[in-house]
């Protein structure tokens, strides 16, 4: 499990991005790049870090499912996950 001051400061992260979207996009389109600049450091996407939604853990993260590998494996013997099942050959 992270560190919960770590979940927040990402969920801050999400919120302050999702605040400056539409400036940082006008900004884009005009070229202001030291209008963009002047903006937190916080307002760019790709500050914000994929987190499992369970555990927070950031590493061996999967999109689609939005957990991370150890959580999905769990959860998806535990059958807890609809639609997937334990291959076998």
């Amino acid at each position: 499990m992270a560190k919960k001051c770590w979940i927040e400061r990402n969920k801050r992260k999400q919120r302050t991005v999702k605040k400056f979207k539409e400036l940082r996009r006008k900004l884009k389109e005009e070229k202001d790049y030291v209008g963009l600049s002047m903006l937190p450091r916080d307002a760019s996407p790709t500050r914000v870090v994929n987190r499992c939604e369970v555990t927070g853990r950031r590493r061996a993260y999967l999109r689609r499912f939005r957990l991370s590998r150890i959580t999905f494996r769990e959860m998806a013997s535990a059958g807890l996950i609809p639609g997937v099942t334990k291959s076998s050959w």
